[in-house]
């Protein structure tokens, strides 16, 4: 049964996190919104990976 427990425990620890992070990115996102990202998180990881490459095709 302690195993169990301990399981159970961990289980709900786990939740607890994923809900924390859930809740940060949903805030996030509204935030990248509000500043001008048409599509919050999307827009931004977008953006990032474009200055990326940008910076790749420099360093050649």
């Amino acid at each position: 049964m302690a195993k169990e427990d301990e399981l159970n425990r961990r289980i709900s620890e786990l939740e607890s996190i994923n809900d924390q992070l859930s809740a940060e990115l949903r805030y996030l996102d509204e935030l990248l919104k509000e500043i001008g990202f048409e599509d919050g998180l999307i827009t931004l990881k977008a953006a990032a990976l474009e200055l990326l490459e940008q910076d790749q095709g420099e360093q050649d």
